[in-house]
């Protein structure tokens, strides 16, 4: 599984940047997300996907340890749903990987 510290690494070295300006990159990119979803907006990114917020209503639910009845408060979560070219790019076939067995 790939880290921040691994996208940071990969930032830098794709663009040809330092990793603390990739580091800064990075981190004005998540807090623009995270803003753009408080908002309750939805934000596209072109070749990635879109983030967007979903409203869940309060249910009833039951505690697995006591089955006593719960009131699950209502909240709100982030949705992501994959663009067409990351879902192209996961489905296509797989390429063999020089030095790999």
């Amino acid at each position: 599984m790939a880290g921040k510290g691994d996208v940071i690494n990969a930032i830098a070295e794709q663009a040809g940047i330092s990793k603390k300006e990739a580091t800064a990159a990075f981190d004005a990119f998540v807090e623009y997300i995270s803003e753009t979803c408080q908002r309750g907006e939805r934000c596209a990114v072109p070749g990635l996907g879109s983030f967007s917020v979903s409203h869940r209503k309060a249910r009833e639910g039951r505690n697995p340890r006591t089955r006593e009845k719960i009131t699950i408060p209502a909240s709100k979560n982030v949705r992501f749903k994959a663009g067409k070219d990351l879902r192209d790019a996961v489905n296509a076939p797989k390429r063999a990987a020089k030095g790999r067995k």
